[in-house]
Parts: structure tokens; C-alpha cells; sequence
């Protein structure tokens, strides 16, 4: 059996692309030498030439080299790439199959590339290479509840599994951590429930938050300021400045999220753009900007700015500005 020397590991679910390169490093050993054989490259900068030069280079007082290169696939088969990145896939084609055999090159890519990329096809028809896809479920209930089970040998009841699902959306990073606070918080004493979630996960705010926007993008008032009060409910000591500014912080995203969709047309850069590593605050952002206008958004934010400056000089509640604010926006005309 041939020994598998070069990995396309690629997909959007970054929690366990890392733990998978993870397993590599840790292959390796905990001897002083096993530092000097793992090398990592940015494959936008790093060229081919001396990734394989690393890789062909013999181990060091060890059996086995590992180079980790990030971003190498996406950035030689972009649009764009012209000859030079059709001299860097020939290359790779030529060159991966004849690696020696202490050999390990793993090609991590942090989305899923297309079943008829190259060299994702030869890695799959070589003995020597190997592919694998990691994709994030579009319901994360039943991983939460894996995840505990498998990784924390913990329980967690199926409702307390879906209420961190709908506020981790597809970030599984997010929800791991929470689910290791979550863990610990019970201590193997029972198994996690809803009201553990809701005591523990910050984030519970936000999904009433970005519920409360569907609302109001959908003309349904009292929906919004039933939202909006269960949101100053659930936290007593916050006199309404804190979810004012969580509301603000929401709206500016959707603003930059509306631009950004009409300047580019399309998603590609938008967490960039937003500041954010989650994917699902991104696609959030993107699908609620739909239900408003560019020029919706643009009052709402003079709106929200407006309100701010009466909060902070005095001349009005933060609370009453807060349903005065909903109960204005409801009556928006949809885009």
C-alpha cells in the first residue's frame, strides 16, 4: 500500500480543518527535533518552487518532514492566476506524486473547492494523495450534541442543543466554546439544559436582536418591541445603554453589508469587510440588508445617531428612546 505524502484538506468548517492539521503536528512527536520538520507557508506568498524544496529537503535527526501550506490551491487556480497559475497547478500535478516518502505536505484551503478542480481530482485518483472535505451541517443541533458527547463526554438536552445551535448558527468554533463553558458549568452533575444556555451564552442577545430586526423589516411592531422587552427582561442591571448599543452596532453592519453586496455583488470579502470571523453574523448581515434600501438604512443610522446624542446629553430615556425607535422603524416602507 502506497503512503500517503501530500493531503488536500479544504471547506468551510474551520473547528475541524485545524483540529485535522492539528493531528499531523502532533504526529510528529515531542522531541526537540520535531519543531525543525514542520514548516508552514502562506500559499499566496510562498511559490511552489520552494514549497516543494521544503518538502523534498531530507528530515532532520527524524523520519519525516511536514509542511503545512494555507491558501496555495485557491490562489493558483483563481480567476486571474493567467500563466503563472497554470505553471503552479502543472507543477504541483507533476511533482506531488513523486514525493519521497518522509514526505507529508497538507494543502488546507478554508473553503470547499469544486469536485473538478485538478488537483483535487488528483489527489483523489493517486495512491499517494488523499482528499477530504469538512462542511459546516446547516443545522447544528445534532453536531452540539455529538460534539458533548464524543469530544466532552457530556449530555446536553436536544432543546438546549437547538437554542445554542440558533445562536452559534453555523460557527462551530463559537459553539465548541460555548459548549466547554457549558460543560464545565454543570460538571458531569447532569445533563446541560435550555436555562443553562440561557444563563451562560452572551450571544442569546443577539439572536433576539437580529430576530427583532426581521420583525421590523417585515412591518410587524409588535413582534419588535415584544423582542425589545424581553431583551431589557433579561438583563436587569442594563437600563437600555448597552442593547441601544447592540442595536446601533447591528444596524452599521447592515449598512456596511448593503454597500458592500451593491459595490462587489456578492458575498466574496464581506466578514472582512464587517470586521468579523464569523460566517454566519456575515451571511446575517447580507440577508437582512435585503429587506431595506441603501437609503433605508442610511436615516435609520442619522436616526440612530440622533437618538444616541439626546441619551447622552440627558434629554431622553435610553428605554423610551429604545420604543420609540422600534415603533418609528416598524412603520419603514419595505425596500
Amino acid at each position: 500500500m502506497a503512503t500517503k505524502t501530500f493531503y488536500i484538506l479544504h471547506g468551510n468548517d474551520d473547528l475541524r480543518l485545524e483540529e485535522e492539521v492539528n493531528k499531523f503536528r502532533a504526529q510528529m512527536g515531542d522531541s526537540p527535533n520535531a519543531d525543525m520538520n514542520i514548516a508552514e507557508f502562506d500559499g499566496q506568498s510562498a511559490s511552489v518552487a520552494e514549497i516543494l524544496n521544503a518538502a523534498t529537503s531530507f528530515p532532520f535527526l527524524a523520519d519525516r518532514r511536514l509542511i503545512i501550506v494555507r491558501g496555495l490551491i485557491s490562489w493558483v487556480t483563481r480567476k486571474g492566476a493567467g500563466e503563472t497559475g497554470k505553471q503552479a497547478v502543472d507543477k504541483l500535478i507533476n511533482d506531488l506524486p513523486q514525493l519521497p516518502d518522509w514526505s507529508r505536505v497538507v494543502l488546507v484551503e478554508r473553503d470547499t473547492l469544486s469536485a473538478t478542480n485538478k488537483l483535487v481530482k488528483l489527489a483523489q485518483q493517486e495512491p499517494a494523495g488523499f482528499e477530504k472535505s469538512f462542511t459546516t451541517p446547516k443545522d447544528s443541533t445534532s453536531w452540539i450534541m455529538q460534539r458533548a458527547k464524543e469530544q466532552y463526554d457530556a449530555e446536553i438536552d436536544p432543546r438546549a442543543a437547538q437554542a445554542l445551535a440558533s445562536v452559534t448558527g453555523d460557527d462551530l468554533r463559537r459553539a465548541d466554546n460555548e459548549l466547554i463553558k457549558l460543560v464545565s458549568y454543570v460538571d458531569s452533575a447532569r445533563p446541560i439544559t435550555e436555562d443553562d444556555v440561557a444563563e451562560l451564552t452572551p450571544y442569546v442577545a443577539e439572536a433576539n436582536i437580529f430576530a427583532m430586526v426581521d420583525a421590523l423589516a417585515l412591518g410587524k411592531g409588535d413582534v419588535a418591541l415584544a423582542l425589545l422587552h424581553r431583551l431589557l427582561e433579561d438583563s436587569p442591571r442594563d437600563e437600555g445603554f448597552g442593547l441601544y448599543g447592540m442595536i446601533v452596532r447591528q444596524f452599521r453592519l447592515l449598512l456596511i453589508a448593503k454597500e458592500h453586496l451593491l459595490l462587489n455583488g456578492g458575498r466574496q470579502g464581506l466578514p472582512e469587510a464587517l470586521g468579523t470571523r464569523s460566517k454566519f453574523v456575515a451571511d446575517k448581515a447580507a440577508d437582512q440588508s435585503r429587506n431595506f434600501t441603501l437609503e433605508q438604512l442610511e436615516d435609520i443610522y442619522r436616526t440612530l445617531q440622533d437618538y444616541d446624542l439626546r441619551i447622552k446629553t440627558g434629554r431622553i430615556e435610553p428605554q423610551l428612546a429604545l420604543d420609540l425607535l422600534v415603533a418609528g422603524l416598524s412603520r419603514q416602507p419595505g425596500p
